[in-house]
């Protein structure tokens, strides 16, 4: 299977959007809200996915703390998370689970340029085979470290919510119905997730200016 495009620039963002806003005007309305999306490309590679672990269920705060304390302990690839004994990860602020997952990772041996030759659905399968990293984890670490533009996260909530209030919906889309929902938006889903990011952050911030 192939790739598909991959987003580089923010000229590959616009034109998603722009095919977006063409083929819906409901997306449209949203882009004029918004404005321009943003690029938000990120490294590929083995620290991105276990920032990842470290962020889940803590506040961003406390994620870029731990992190902080990891890059300065050195904890940060492969190699050093397997010979750190779990008092050195317990001290940067790691829980037992966490110490887990970033061990199963480590372990893994993830061949991490390799999988940017490989389909959306292989990638999905090799990750989410590591304890810890589930489909939305897989799938954020496709669309923004891998740049693919035909990924989507349906089970992320602000997107849900989004969707729920542009499409006026009657409650949030369930994960299968708005996966289905968001091959309307194939070969750009990655860009209609960033326009529905951005939009629900508008309308959030209305509800609280209003509020």
């Amino acid at each position: 299977m192939s790739v598909g495009r991959i987003i580089e620039t923010p000229a590959c963002v616009a034109e998603g959007a722009a095919w977006l806003a063409a083929r819906d005007g409901r997306m449209a309305r949203a882009l004029e809200l918004t404005g321009p999306l943003p690029l938000r490309r990120r490294p590929d590679g083995f620290a991105e996915l276990l920032g990842a672990i470290v962020s889940q269920q803590v506040s961003v705060a406390s994620a870029n703390a731990i992190w902080g304390r990891m890059k300065g302990a050195g904890l940060t690839g492969p190699r050093k998370i397997m010979w750190a004994s779990d008092d050195d990860l317990r001290a940067v602020g790691l829980s037992r689970q966490k110490i887990r997952y970033a061990r199963a990772l480590a372990e893994a041996r993830i061949d991490f340029k390799a999988l940017r030759a490989f389909s959306n659905d292989q990638v999905q399968a090799i990750l989410t085979e590591v304890p810890g990293i589930g489909p939305w984890t897989a799938e954020i670490y496709a669309m923004f470290s891998l740049g693919r533009a035909d990924v989507f996260a349906p089970g992320d909530l602000a997107l849900q919510e989004a969707a729920r209030i542009l499409f006026d919906l009657p409650e949030r889309p369930k994960e299968r119905a708005f996966r289905a929902m968001a091959r309307d938006w194939t070969p750009w889903q990655s860009v209609a997730a960033r326009l529905l990011w951005a939009y629900y952050r508008v309308v959030k911030d209305r509800e609280g200016i209003a509020g």
